[in-house]
């Protein structure tokens, strides 16, 4: 194939070609994401960005997490806190389950507005609006949450109505049968090129699906659940998890792997 497709690292939807240079190399340019898919895109960067930041502010209020219904000490799965050594300094400490780590400067202590080191879950140039302004953070993350919401709602529907998510996200019967090739097109890091970096592979295919319905659609009822005024509505969905407290945990959980798929998709 002596086409070249610029940016073969990402594959996209709803491409076209958009300008040909008859050149040596015959390259092409393409034109991979419609507007509105652009603009939808770059809508949740930003609403991620601060529902996180904001969500991190709330987790300082009580930076541990329980599995279950309840908040017993001493039965935390994660808990960031603070200690104080033999010469009266704090110092932070990390806990997962058994196991426990000093992490002072980043988790547990680290230093304030004035540089004076201070107990505190995440840093405050983690948290938004404010290093201790829970009821604003709380805001916040409500506002941003609804505009993600807003804009994955539509997000599926405009996929539905131009066939985008049958058409490029839906894996194929051959899909399938080249997924073993593209994990090891993955681990070597060879990327598709010509035609063939024109549509998702299986692996890209099945991670924007699970990003999209179990991730989306997990954040937001393992965050609504979190509030007793949920419990008639989500009272089977509470059940099913463990627990109020199990709720929290698993939105913790995938708001990190949020964190996670951005960076890279970005």
């Amino acid at each position: 194939d002596a086409d070249a497709v610029i940016e073969t690292t990402t594959p996209a939807a709803e491409t076209a070609v958009v300008e040909a240079q008859p050149d040596r190399q015959s390259t092409r340019l393409v034109y991979r994401h419609r507007l509105p898919i652009r603009i939808m895109h770059w809508v949740n960067v930003v609403a991620l960005t601060l529902m996180f930041f904001s969500g991190l502010q709330i987790f300082n209020a009580h930076p541990s997490l329980y599995w279950g219904k309840r908040s017993d000490p001493g039965h935390q799965v994660l808990q960031l806190g603070a200690q104080q050594d033999n010469a009266g300094n704090l110092i932070g400490v990390t806990r997962i389950g058994r196991h426990q780590f000093h992490t002072t400067g980043v988790l547990g202590v680290s230093n304030d507005a004035n540089g004076t080191p201070t107990a505190r879950g995440f840093p405050s140039w983690l948290t938004v609006p404010g290093p201790g302004w829970l009821a604003m953070g709380r805001r916040w993350h409500f506002f941003f949450a609804w505009i993600f919401v807003i804009n994955g709602l539509c997000y599926v529907g405009y996929s539905l109505a131009r066939r985008h998510l049958k058409r490029d996200l839906w894996p194929t019967r051959s899909d399938w049968h080249s997924f073993g090739r593209s994990i090891r097109d993955h681990l070597r890091f060879k990327h598709p090129v010509g035609e063939e970096a024109l549509r998702y592979n299986i692996l890209q295919r099945l991670a924007y699906l699970i990003v999209i319905f179990v991730f989306g659609i997990g954040i937001v009822l393992m965050g609504l659940a979190m509030s007793p005024r949920m419990d008639v509505i989500l009272g089977p969905v509470l059940s099913l998890v463990g627990g109020r407290q199990s709720a929290r945990t698993i939105h913790f959980i995938i708001a990190w792997a949020f964190v996670a798929f951005v960076l890279v998709h970005v």
